[in-house]
């Protein structure tokens, strides 16, 4: 897993939420055995910590966790895509969505690794398109010059 610890790290979450540390220790374990190769970045300011494809939140993001009192929010920046056919996925935006997470067993429930799976794949094909698209884009601008 590749770590940008810009904004903060995933340390300072846990420092930060203490009585979460075994639900925010166990996310990351499940996206680091589901997905090596992704990226890790956490912000100090908005108490999250989030996983992608690459570095941009909403344009690499596919997870983050937030630590609540009660709860910590497993949340897919683009859930609304996803799907769900246990009806866990909680939220009214316009494209996120969360898990509320009450104990660290949650975590290892297949509905909850389908969800990141899913969320995984999304954004994978959805970076995928997006470089296709600037690359061709540049060749017809080079074909034009």
């Amino acid at each position: 897993m590749q770590i940008d610890d810009r904004l903060g790290t995933f340390d300072e979450i846990l420092a930060a939420a203490a009585a979460h540390a075994a639900t925010l220790t166990s996310i990351r374990a499940l996206i680091a055995d589901l997905d090596p190769d992704a990226t890790e970045a956490a912000s100090r300011k908005e108490r999250s910590v989030w996983w992608g494809a690459g570095p941009g939140k909403m344009t690499h993001g596919y997870a983050y966790a937030m630590p609540h009192s009660a709860h910590v929010n497993l949340g897919f920046f683009h859930g609304t895509s996803l799907p769900d056919p246990d009806h866990r996925l909680e939220g009214t935006g316009q494209a996120l969505r969360h898990v509320k997470l009450k104990r660290e067993a949650e975590v290892a429930d297949p509905a909850i690794r389908a969800l990141v799976i899913a969320a995984r794949d999304e954004r994978r094909a959805t970076t995928a398109r997006m470089a296709h698209r600037a690359t061709t884009a540049r060749a017809q601008n080079r074909a034009a010059d």
